[in-house]
């Protein structure tokens, strides 16, 4: 009699159990694209920024033209003249839509189930990098949005725990060369820079930390964006107006950087049982085109295609003027403006990052390849 009480006891609970992983169960199928994956979080830059600095007090917008000129919704706070590596990786993927940006207001309830996107333009992986643009929103304050905001509303929104669900996502990490470009080389720009290896460690041994906060968060898929040839970008050389070529004191900082970035990968792996970690060679990937940009359909790889402030008139070497001129021919062009790449590159990187085998260019494996696992 008392085993029939206990059992009669215990239904209800494990009948709830049961419920609630079928739920679960449900949520992880339904959504989830034709590639295995259901959506992305971003973190980082404005390499990967889709717009949340539109909503921030600071001095690193662009959501007005020539920003967006080709976007199909026009100027959103992309730093280019269309789509950006997030974007054309969400196309690969066969997503729904655009990954809304944190910072929106409207990022709520349906419209977070397929990722949100929490970079912000002019920050960096240490924490003080871009604060003398204003408000942007560090690596530490992106991933803590994350944990305190936007999983708890997907928890709420798909009724289960959301560990349980996160395998399903892409967790794209976009950041670092601000912390160069601001932090390390900015002072010295007009002078003479000398390389310290330890600044780079500093950098990887402190995404590492980051990287581990999201896997115990239960991010297990990641896609991480190696540092492009900053050296060869039109602001820096407009520092150096007499520069004919790519400065190679920069770049050998940021290959100093994306070799420890590897090595850390390789590293932390081992630390995260039962993650994966993709680094996309941006590197190499822009540096093929700069090289021998006619045999990758661009003709002008050295200048910017919008019409930049120039220092003379307290420009800073990147942002396009408000309604200035742009170029006619934008795929023809390797950067929009003084820093970002134009949406022609971003497409290259994104097929590259999405189904090249070639190791030196996405290691280990590609981003298709990730999402199947």
């Amino acid at each position: 009699m008392e085993i029939k009480l206990l059992l009669l006891c215990l239904f209800p609970l494990a009948s709830f159990f049961l419920q609630c992983n079928c739920h679960c169960a449900a949520s992880k199928k339904k959504g989830t694209a034709a590639s295995g994956i259901r959506g992305m979080f971003v973190f980082g830059s404005s390499l990967v920024d889709n717009g949340n600095n539109n909503f921030l007090q600071n001095k690193a917008k662009v959501n007005y033209l020539p920003y967006g000129i080709d976007f199909p919704y026009g100027p959103s706070g992309r730093y280019t003249n269309g789509k950006n590596v997030i974007d054309l990786l969400g196309e690969q993927l066969q997503l729904p839509g655009l990954i809304p940006p944190f910072a929106d207001p409207s990022t709520k309830a349906s419209k977070i189930v397929h990722g949100v996107n929490f970079a912000s333009g002019g920050s960096g992986i240490l924490d003080d990098t871009g604060s003398f643009l204003g408000h942007v929103y560090s690596l530490t304050e992106q991933i803590n949005k994350f944990e305190e905001v936007t999983l708890p509303e997907l928890e709420a929104e798909l009724g289960c725990n959301s560990t349980h669900l996160l395998s399903k996502y892409l967790f794209v990490v976009g950041v670092g060369g601000n912390d160069y470009t601001f932090n390390y080389f900015r002072p010295s720009l007009n002078g003479s820079t000398i390389l310290d290896q330890g600044f780079a460690s500093n950098l990887t041994n402190s995404l590492s930390q980051h990287l581990k906060k999201l896997y115990s968060l239960g991010g297990r898929k990641f896609v991480l964006m190696s540092l492009y040839p900053i050296g060869c970008i039109p602001m820096v050389k407009s520092f150096k107006p007499k520069q004919k070529y790519c400065l190679r004191e920069l770049n050998r900082g940021v290959r100093q950087f994306n070799t420890q970035l590897k090595s850390t990968a390789d590293a932390i792996k081992e630390q995260m049982p039962g993650s994966n970690l993709v680094i996309v060679n941006q590197y190499k990937i822009i540096m093929d085109i700069i090289k021998d940009p006619s045999s990758k359909g661009f003709k002008d790889a050295k200048r910017a295609c919008c019409d930049l402030i120039p220092l003379s008139e307290g420009g800073n070497g990147v942002s396009c003027r408000k309604g200035g001129n742009v170029c006619g021919d934008r795929n023809a062009y390797v950067y929009f403006d003084g820093l970002h790449p134009t949406e022609a590159v971003n497409v290259h990187i994104a097929n590259k990052a999405f189904s090249s085998y070639l190791k030196n260019e996405v290691y280990p494996i590609n981003v298709s390849q990730l999402a199947k696992l």
